[in-house]
């Protein structure tokens, strides 16, 4: 059969409901990564058959340890690297057969403060919009420099500033093209308390005018605080996305610390079915438990340390943080355990 009567006949029989799916997944997911590997001359594989979507609008940050694979992904989708197999989509454009039109859609933030230290910020960001074909637009940029606190710094060279202030310039540039997609690679790393709280009111603002963020950290404090969904890759595959609150309601443990009058040796047997731990030499009884499940089994632990005549004078709860679940996924996890939510 040639192969235009097969497309034909493919086409014919495709159910009528195909593009209009195909048209809503491209309304609700702006970057579409489906089977994407990376493996390097050195045999290296950084990347092991990606699939991942990032929804309009979001803020989804990406968590892994070094060399897990987060600056490749990026790279691949920024086109900065080549993949080995798959396919990347930015906004319907695919990255290889359509790379002008998804690379104006994408603004970086890199690690790396690279740019050309005698240029003024003034000069560096507008020239940066230039290289994406944008007209110039002087009120735009004045605009970018003002709300990252660079106005007043728009005619010193790069050079004369501070670590700070040249992370803001690389803000600056990656926004210079108006993208709708905006990658921060470790955006805070080396930055001050101060000038980093600033950076996320901008990343708010940025999210409240239509642009989705994808974010790097090591602080993932940033990421419990700032994130709408969150990915974990690890040794180059992704091994859980979800959203940030149900992913603390699965994965979350609630800890009730006991402080004992008198410290014991060991639980007793009495209070095995508890599964209970002693910590602090003895002195404190931790038993973790699930607030959403039907009975968190508090009521009767108390009920049998009264009964076995074991006193606390004090009691606190914990919840886990993401952090603690963060190092529970990537700390000797085979990747394959793990779920991954659409």
């Amino acid at each position: 059969m040639e192969p235009g009567l097969a497309r034909a006949r493919t086409a014919a029989y495709m159910p009528v409901a195909a593009p209009l799916l195909l048209r809503e997944k491209s309304m609700t997911s702006i970057i579409s990564i489906n089977g994407l590997s990376k493996t390097y001359a050195s045999g290296f594989q950084a990347l092991k058959s990606i699939n991942l979507d990032i929804k309009r609008g979001e803020i989804f940050a990406l968590l892994g340890p070094n060399g897990a694979g987060k600056t490749t992904l990026i790279g691949v989708i920024c086109g900065i690297v080549n993949p080995t197999a798959g396919t990347v989509t930015v906004d319907g454009h695919d990255i290889a057969g359509d790379y002008r039109a998804a690379r104006s859609l994408i603004g970086l933030v890199p690690q790396e403060l690279t740019t050309d230290a005698f240029e003024t910020v003034w000069a560096t960001v507008s020239f940066s919009r230039g290289l994406f074909g944008k007209p110039k637009n002087p009120a735009y940029i004045e605009k970018i420099l003002k709300d990252l606190s660079l106005w007043d710094k728009k005619d010193n060279k790069i050079m004369t500033l501070s670590g700070g202030m040249k992370r803001r310039v690389l803000i600056a540039k990656a926004l210079s093209h108006e993208p709708q997609v905006l990658f921060l690679d470790e955006p805070t790393a080396g930055v001050d308390v101060e000038l980093r709280k600033d950076m996320w009111q901008v990343v708010r603002d940025l999210r409240a005018s239509g642009v989705t963020i994808i974010l790097t950290t090591h602080y993932i404090e940033e990421a419990e605080d700032m994130a709408d969904r969150i990915g974990v890759i690890s040794k180059g595959e992704i091994i859980l996305v979800e959203n940030k609150a149900e992913l603390m309601r699965k994965l979350g443990k609630k800890q009730l610390t006991l402080h004992l009058q008198k410290p014991l040796d060991a639980v007793p047997a009495e209070l095995a079915a508890h599964n209970l731990a002693l910590a602090d030499d003895g002195n404190e009884l931790v038993f973790t438990y699930d607030t959403n499940a039907e009975r968190t089994g508090v009521t009767a632990l108390l009920s049998d340390l009264a009964r076995l005549n074991i006193r606390f004078r004090d009691l606190q709860t914990t919840q886990s943080s993401l952090e603690d679940i963060f190092i529970g996924l990537v700390t000797d996890r085979p990747a394959a355990s793990a779920g991954v939510a659409p």
